[in-house]
């Protein structure tokens, strides 16, 4: 054992569980495969206390420091949706790193400066110093694993990357080339969202170059809707993230959905959580422009997008399940998710993404000739896909 795992060991000997098999495995193909780190290469981690993030985190940086790299593993506090990351975070990507993992028990937190004055460059706006050097400048690639379990992370890491990539590739390229889709299932939902001018992207695994990244475990292909598109009915019956965790849904949540917002959430107590948790981002945003924490007249757009509709997932990991972590849950097999909130193309800015799980899902493209392209039938990939 080296020497800094003995250190960490003896910090957290009391909560962090030990090594467990396939773990060291999982880590070396998160670093070699994944993200295909390179000796020299500066790898920046940032992690929590928690037991499951912090043991994960050290394998990842014993992992990463095999390869001749030179890692660097941060801890800082829980954040939540809508905490900010510690300051010394945001300061650490000033040493632009080429690789970022962030494998933590909540989010990142949000970047304090870039909130207030956004990284701008091409005339693209990003708040987030992460999101700036990953999309933007270019300079990095990244994983994040948020909310991310042990036994998760050592099931739905070691998968079929090459099968997955195709699967990915399919699906994204049919939503890019629509114009519209269409999603229904047999929980209630029934909904039609525009995709003129968005591009889809895979969650795929390959973070091996400059500007890409996403989630360990990976396995989904998403797409930001058309702003003030989607119409119809969300009946999410699996699971969904709230502000302060993720929840299995016992009683279906279902929200009216009209030019792209959320205009009613109607069901039980699930329903009443999202409630709760959308009215918060609405007050905060508010609040934050008072405080000085969102720039001068941007309260009120953060507060509407609290009930955007952000972003249409469908999951393609065959080794996820759902089990109320929504890292994995989205991921699973026969589910796609809609997301509460900001979207992934940075023009429909809130203080929350809550993604949302539909079971069985029968999604079909509409392309721009009126040919309906059929992505799944009640949960099962169309044989037919290009």
């Amino acid at each position: 054992m080296s020497s800094h795992t003995q250190q960490h060991t003896a910090l957290f000997s009391d909560t962090e569980p030990t090594r467990v098999p396939g773990l060291d495995e999982a880590a070396k193909i998160a670093i070699q495969d994944s993200l295909k780190v390179r000796s020299g290469e500066k790898v920046l981690i940032v992690t929590n206390p928690d037991p499951d993030v912090s043991v994960i985190s050290r394998a990842l940086y014993d992992a990463t420091a095999a390869m001749g790299a030179k890692p660097v593993l941060i801890y800082q506090s829980v954040k939540t949706q809508m905490d900010f990351a510690d300051d010394l975070v945001i300061a650490a990507f000033q040493g632009e790193p080429d690789v970022f993992i962030s494998m933590s028990a909540e989010k990142l937190g949000k970047d304090r400066q870039g909130i207030v004055k956004p990284y701008e460059l091409d005339g693209h706006r990003w708040d987030h110093i992460f999101h700036y050097q990953l999309y933007g400048s270019r300079t990095c690639r990244a994983c994040w694993s948020p909310s991310v379990r042990l036994e998760s992370f050592v099931r739905t890491v070691p998968i079929d990357y090459t099968l997955l990539k195709r699967r990915c590739a399919q699906i994204r390229d049919v939503l890019t080339d629509a114009v519209e889709v269409r999603v229904r299932a047999p929980g209630g939902t029934d909904i039609r969202i525009g995709l003129r001018g968005r591009t889809a992207r895979s969650d795929d695994g390959d973070f091996s170059t400059p500007g890409r990244g996403g989630n360990l475990p990976a396995g989904e292909t998403f797409i930001s809707p058309e702003n003030g598109t989607a119409n119809g009915t969300i009946a999410f019956d699996a699971s969904i993230s709230l502000h302060d965790g993720d929840i299995l849904i016992a009683e279906p949540i279902v929200c009216t959905v009209k030019d792209g917002f959320i205009t009613g959430i109607a069901g039980g107590t699930e329903a009443a959580a999202l409630r709760d948790t959308v009215l918060l981002a609405e007050r905060n945003a508010l609040d934050y422009e008072k405080t000085g924490k969102l720039p001068a007249g941007s309260g009120s757009l953060y507060a509407g997008n609290a009930r955007n509709i952000g972003e249409l997932g469908i999951g393609l990991n065959s080794h996820a399940s759902i089990s109320g972590n929504m890292l994995e849950d989205e991921k699973a097999f026969h589910t796609c998710h809609f997301a509460v909130g900001h979207n992934y193309d940075e023009d429909a800015p809130a203080l929350i993404h809550l993604d949302g799980l539909v079971r069985s899902p029968t999604i079909t493209a509409i392309m721009g000739d009126g040919r309906e392209v059929e992505i799944e039938r009640e949960g099962e990939l169309s044989s037919t896909l290009p």
